[in-house]
């Protein structure tokens, strides 16, 4: 443990943001897991819906800074291809 006041801060501080992130991303990949259920049952009328919903998350996650935006772009392809492959 540190010893000093403000390195005891900083542990603090990156334990709370760590957990912000941890929680940010547990959320995306459970939109994902959810669109790519819809998915996977055809159910294009959910597919759909979740999109933009999907994608938004995505993008916050960029300007956060939890996903890289080349990661991202790579989801969003990935997920337009398969809402596309549907119709």
């Amino acid at each position: 443990m540190a010893n000093i006041k403000s390195a005891k801060k900083r542990i603090l501080v990156n334990r709370a943001k760590a957990l912000r992130n941890q929680m940010a991303k547990s959320q995306l990949k459970t939109f994902i897991k959810k669109f790519n259920a819809a998915v996977a049952a055809e159910d294009k009328g959910a597919a759909t819906e979740l999109y933009p919903v999907v994608i938004k998350k995505i993008d916050q996650a960029v300007v956060r800074g939890i996903l890289h935006k080349n990661n991202a772009a790579h989801k969003k392809s990935e997920l337009t291809l398969k809402l596309n492959k549907m119709a």
